[in-house]
């Protein structure tokens, strides 16, 4: 449904509440027309008289055994002062005998009848319940006392059990009659509709009456001094969006003559919204079938509580599907990030004496790209660029910050500075970029004309250095590995440097590839060192950039696995003979 403009709402309830009412004013008119038409014509005048040879009226014993429930015939003892002093059993019916109340006990003595007793010399059980006070106010107001629920505890041969009766006390000339039921059917019905939350109507069409079950007051949210409401009066309690469909419902029901049921949300009380759901499922009651509907008689449960439920199960996946929308093209830009930023090469190293090969694996709970960077390339001096980093957090907004400094990186190394000065200018960009922005990194220049490898340490784990099946840690440089970049200003980093023979294999690394949750560093970096060593052992990597490749996927591969909650990255640079250009 387009909702109206704003000012126009009020309108249409108005015009859907008038249409209520003409359904309901056309159909008391059908009613009443069918009523004159059917409804049979004065007695004759004059009366023909009454026989005179009626049979003579029954007596006292005869009306008490004709009542259809059990029933006791009680006689009130007034002392001198006018007062009671007791209540005397004279007699019951036929049906007190066949259903005692009292159980066992009531069944012999109502059985074994010896005359009139005093009621609670017969039946003491009695004597502790509201019974008395019932006989007492029927005495003296001389109305109907109850119905009452009466229960007490009798002993059984199984055990102690609880007897209940709905008593009433019925004033009959001198004497009260005691009638009861087992149970208590109308306490247990509307105990079960408040359950289970559901009362049941009936909408007499031709005077407008209400015939409901005890709960439905309670079902609605009404007061008890609230008056029952007409069918148009429930239309004028359920809010603007429920009245068409209360209008569909009460239109199948009277003309179509069809069962139909809605959703109402009502608002019972001040506020603009609805204060419960009721679900309403309604039948036709037909003069005869086919004929004219002249009452609705009508279920309704008060959904409330799954309505809420279902409503927040929507929302849930309402979010579920933005969220999985919002994953995938962030997936997207992730892929174009990663093959924007995350070089790949493969033999425009060789010349310069260096192989190198790397693998990156994703947080997999992210976007599918995080903060570790890493570059390996050949600048104009011949010399190499060899970086790795991990930018401060996951997904897009790590992403990014690792971007930055990236191509930060890549354009300061143009300056031939040495590469102390470099991370010194890098941690400056990453200063002035935010507080946020801090990052660790390797950063190295290869000189092959010395097959030396000079890097400095922001906040990173040191190399590995793989020379001759054996791996080990290489130290960090003079004074220790400087602060993450972005944490300190103007710092001063110091460079160590590393020379390689031909065959040497160093692994540069992120965090992520080893460290484990509640670990140690020191046995993250020992199970990193004995991966190596154990892919070694398996075969040293033959000559070739798809061999060390291959071995760098094997190191990945033993230290991976499901608890991995960061993105790895491992980076390894082979020392070869380099391949001059010809």
């Amino acid at each position: 449904m387009v909702p109206l403009p704003p000012g126009h709402e009020p309108a249409r309830s108005r015009l859907e509440l008038r249409a209520v009412r003409e359904l309901l004013e056309a159909q008391y008119e059908r009613v009443r027309a069918y009523a004159e038409q059917h409804t049979p014509g004065p007695a004759p005048s004059p009366v023909p008289p009454v026989p005179q040879d009626l049979p003579a009226s029954p007596s006292g014993h005869d009306l008490l055994e004709a009542m259809p429930i059990p029933a006791l015939l009680i006689a009130p003892v007034r002392h001198h002062e006018g007062g009671i002093r007791d209540f005397v059993h004279l007699g019951h019916n036929a049906a007190a005998r066949a259903h005692p109340g009292e159980g066992q006990s009531a069944s012999s003595s109502l059985s074994a009848w010896s005359g009139p007793a005093s009621l609670f010399d017969r039946f003491p059980a009695l004597a502790g319940t509201a019974l008395p006070g019932m006989l007492e106010r029927a005495c003296h107001d001389g109305v109907t006392q109850g119905p009452e629920s009466i229960a007490w505890f009798r002993s059984t041969p199984g055990g102690p059990a609880r007897s209940n009766i709905l008593m009433r006390v019925i004033p009959c000339g001198r004497h009260l009659l005691i009638t009861w039921e087992h149970g208590d059917p109308l306490r247990m019905a509307l105990a079960a509709q408040r359950l289970v939350k559901t009362c049941w109507a009936e909408w007499n069409l031709g005077d407008s009456g209400i015939q409901p079950s005890l709960g439905f007051r309670d079902v609605l949210g009404l007061e008890e001094t609230t008056p029952l409401p007409s069918l148009f009066d429930l239309a004028t309690l359920v809010t603007r969006d429920s009245v068409s469909a209360l209008y569909q419902l009460l239109y199948d029901v009277i003309l179509r003559k069809h069962t139909a049921e809605c959703e109402l949300l009502l608002h019972t009380g001040t506020g603009t919204g609805a204060d419960r759901v009721i679900r309403m499922v309604a039948e036709p009651e037909q003069v005869a079938p086919g004929a004219l509907v002249w009452a609705v008689r009508a279920v309704l449960i008060d959904v409330t509580s799954q309505w809420h439920r279902r409503a927040a199960t929507e929302h849930a996946e309402r979010e579920a599907r933005q969220q999985r929308r919002r994953a995938e093209t962030v997936a997207e830009v992730a892929d174009v990030l990663r093959e924007a930023v995350l070089p790949h090469f493969q033999g425009e190293l060789t010349s310069s004496g260096l192989e190198a090969a790397v693998v990156y694996r994703p947080d997999a709970t992210e976007a599918g790209v995080g903060g570790d960077w890493y570059k390996a390339r050949r600048l104009p001096d011949d010399r190499l660029l060899v970086a790795v980093g991990d930018a401060r957090g996951h997904g897009l907004e790590a992403a990014t910050l690792m971007a930055k400094l990236r191509y930060a990186l890549a354009g300061l190394a143009y300056t031939e500075q040495p590469v102390e000065q470099l991370t010194q200018w890098l941690n400056e960009v990453a200063c002035d970029d935010g507080v946020e922005s801090t990052a660790t990194s390797i950063i190295a220049r290869y000189h092959p004309e010395r097959a030396l490898l000079r890097w400095t340490c922001a906040g990173h784990p040191c190399p590995v250095l793989l020379r001759r099946g054996r791996a080990t840690q290489l130290p960090a440089p003079p004074g220790g590995p400087g602060p993450a970049l972005g944490v300190l200003p103007h710092i001063d980093y110091t460079a160590a440097e590393t020379p390689l023979v031909p065959g040497d294999i160093v692994l540069l690394y992120s965090d992520g590839l080893v460290e484990r949750r509640d670990s140690d560093p020191d046995q993250d970096t020992a199970r990193l060192l004995e991966a190596v060593e154990v892919v070694c052992a398996e075969g040293a990597p033959a000559p070739g950039h798809d061999a060390l490749q291959a071995f760098t996927q094997r190191v990945v591969h033993l230290l991976d696995g499901p608890h991995r909650s960061d993105d790895a990255t491992l980076l390894t640079l082979r020392r070869i003979t380099a391949r001059h250009s010809t």
